[in-house]
């Protein structure tokens, strides 16, 4: 497998085909950890960190078959493939723009992808389509599992699992669930959401994680705290609220259904239009109208539409993606131009047509 496969295949987590997958896009989990023998990458040389990497790399092999696990040593790419990946949720943004001897291992069905000298010397993720985080953490324990008999991480028998963020001391876990909540905002009960997970310790943030904006009002949720809790206690706090959420934002669709049809309608119906027929359009006013028409199709507005197409075209109009799908780099303008033919002709069965010349 090479990465120009990626652009071809979406990954299963987008399938839209899990438990509530109407709301829930993914749940994804996520271990930190750290060699014993390595200090942390803040505080770790450029020769650290390539005995770092070589380690990792050798404990990484064997998770699955060599043909399905694709290696990649992030600084060798070019820009637009980083890029690339951060849009994919495979690699950070801060992996993406560090320096140094760094790496991800990627399966070819993208369930889950091992970051090598992120902020921690071992990020593993794994990711599946709609709310289903026991059958998540079964498969991200098995990698931890593999992984961990072959190298030894740092472990504190009062403490857990040593990170470089004390945040993530304890567990090293990270459980996360995207969601996709439109009502919530249309109604503007989704500051009241927030405020009230923010009180129980669950974090909010946009689509690309930490710092990232909410973007086609898909928003992750998250634990903040890791330490002297055990890794169902995580799962199950998330597991628990979720539901709640879901129930919250089914209740504004159907609000917005009976009180106010006609122009929920038309907002949707105007979005339908506009992706179908623009002629430039920026990846915001995309993931903006994307997200209309994602709840028109979820709410039998819209009929001649699937989610897994949309879920596709959410990832697909990015800008690595589109620089990805055309092979040519493109500037702000000519992206705009490229989306939206882009997504015409998979909306309206427009012809393909050539691709937009290099100047």
């Amino acid at each position: 497998m090479e990465l120009n496969d990626l652009t071809r295949n979406p990954g299963q987590w987008l399938l839209g085909s899990g438990p509530e997958s109407d709301i829930v896009i993914s749940s994804r989990i996520r271990l930190a950890r750290n060699l014993a023998d390595f200090p942390f990458v803040g505080q770790a040389s450029a020769a650290d960190r390539e005995h770092i990497e070589e380690t990792l790399k050798n404990g990484v092999a064997g998770i699955e078959d060599a043909s399905r696990l694709l290696y990649i040593e992030v600084e060798n790419l070019a820009g637009v493939d980083r890029q690339f990946l951060v849009e994919r949720h495979l690699i950070s943004r801060e992996h993406a723009e560090s320096e140094g001897a760094r790496a991800v291992a990627i399966d070819g069905g993208e369930r889950f992808s091992i970051m090598i000298n992120e902020e921690d010397h071992l990020r593993i993720q794994v990711m599946r389509s709609g709310l289903s985080l026991e059958e998540t953490w079964d498969e991200i324990s098995r990698i931890d599992d593999h992984i961990e008999s072959k190298v030894t991480f740092a472990f504190h028998e009062r403490l857990g699992y040593l990170t470089a963020c004390p945040t993530n001391v304890g567990t090293g876990l990270r459980v996360s669930v995207m969601l996709h909540l439109p009502a919530l905002v249309l109604t503007r009960q989704i500051e009241k959401v927030f405020r009230s997970l923010q009180k129980i310790s669950l974090a909010v943030r946009g689509l690309y994680g930490e710092g990232s904006q909410a973007m086609g009002d898909f928003y992750q949720i998250s634990n903040q705290i890791t330490l002297g809790r055990t890794e169902q206690d995580l799962i199950k706090q998330v597991r628990d609220i979720v539901p709640v959420i879901i129930d919250y934002e089914r209740q504004a669709r159907q609000f917005l259904i009976k009180e106010s049809h006609e122009n929920l309608h038309d907002r949707v119906s105007r979005a339908y239009g506009i992706l179908r027929n623009a002629q430039t359009i920026s990846s915001e006013e995309t993931m903006h109208l994307l997200s209309s028409v994602r709840m028109g199709v979820n709410l039998g507005l819209i009929r001649d539409l699937e989610i897994p197409v949309l879920n596709e075209l959410f990832l697909q109009t990015q800008p690595a993606h589109l620089q990805k799908l055309t092979g040519v780099e493109l500037d702000s303008s000519d992206r705009n131009i490229e989306r939206a033919r882009y997504l015409r002709r998979h909306l309206h069965g427009e012809p393909q047509g050539d691709a937009p010349e290099k100047n």
